[in-house]
């Protein structure tokens, strides 16, 4: 079987946006909810039978309390915060598991559910639908990948090389040392991508490094490096098989007179089960 893990807030977002430029600027109350539905059943129509979505329930985390400038629902738009609950809420009833997240974040929801899959010798592929390069550090040979929805291209361990100069399970200190500028740690001065990757290749971690090349900024690496490490020890899911998608529960007629498009339902009660 293959196991499609989705990034729920990143639907989110670009459900909104896109359908923000769509409208020319005028925002459905539940628009970006009902893209995010159209685009979870077009993968069922297309053979996914094992499907979990993961979301940000509130976006702070715990990561918060290890850095002060880590990011926050500050300046998400109140138009697109007001999505973010009914679409866990509608995802569940059109019967796809969903992984609301609280102290963790979506990413490390992710991370958990590709480590669980991954750990089942049924399991041919672990698909992660997210472009966000932190998941890169999931990926595992061509057994777990990434996949780019809006290319439509997969990510595998030689991807990831290709585009970082490292090895997958370095993601994290790579990023530790550049920052990532959507997370709001700046990575450490005078590092770019090019001196990180040339610095992993030849220490490996970055508690492998010689004292002298990072000076007083060793702590504060290693501090990026927590907030950059996924968790994977979320207990999302006992066995792969509940994560097999059955069609929708009987809440679903009700949620999609909520949301106004009666395709969902057209969709979603013709769409194959496994």
């Amino acid at each position: 079987m293959i196991v499609h893990l989705i990034d729920g807030t990143y639907e989110l977002f670009r459900q909104f946006y896109g359908r923000r430029h769509a409208t020319k600027g005028k925002d459905e109350p539940l628009g970006a909810v009902v893209g995010v539905l159209h685009s979870v059943l077009e993968m069922i129509e297309k053979g996914a039978t094992h499907v979990g979505v993961a979301t940000d329930h509130v976006i702070e985390s715990f990561r918060n309390g290890l850095w002060p400038d880590y990011k926050t629902g500050e300046g998400v738009e109140r138009a697109l915060l007001a999505q973010f609950h009914p679409l866990e809420e509608a995802l569940a009833a059109m019967g796809v598991v969903v992984w609301p997240m609280v102290e963790l974040e979506a990413d490390d929801a992710l991370a958990s559910a590709a480590h669980l899959a991954a750990g089942d010798d049924r399991v041919e592929r672990v698909c992660i639908w997210t472009p966000d390069k932190d998941l890169a550090q999931c990926v595992r040979g061509e057994r777990v990948v990434q996949v780019d929805r809006r290319s439509q291209k997969i990510r595998t361990a030689a991807g990831v090389r290709d585009k970082f100069g490292v090895e997958p399970p370095l993601i994290p200190d790579f990023l530790a040392l550049v920052g990532d500028a959507q997370d709001g740690y700046p990575g450490i001065p005078g590092i770019g991508a090019v001196t990180a990757a040339r610095l992993l290749n030849q220490y490996g971690g970055i508690e492998g490094f010689p004292a002298k090349v990072l000076g007083d900024n060793r702590e504060r690496a290693l501090l990026f490096k927590n907030l950059a490490t996924l968790r994977t020890d979320a207990a999302l899911f006992r066995n792969v098989d509940e994560l097999e998608w059955r069609g929708p529960t009987a809440a679903f007629a009700a949620f999609v007179d909520r949301l106004g498009d009666a395709r969902l339902l057209e969709r979603g009660l013709k769409a194959p089960v496994a």
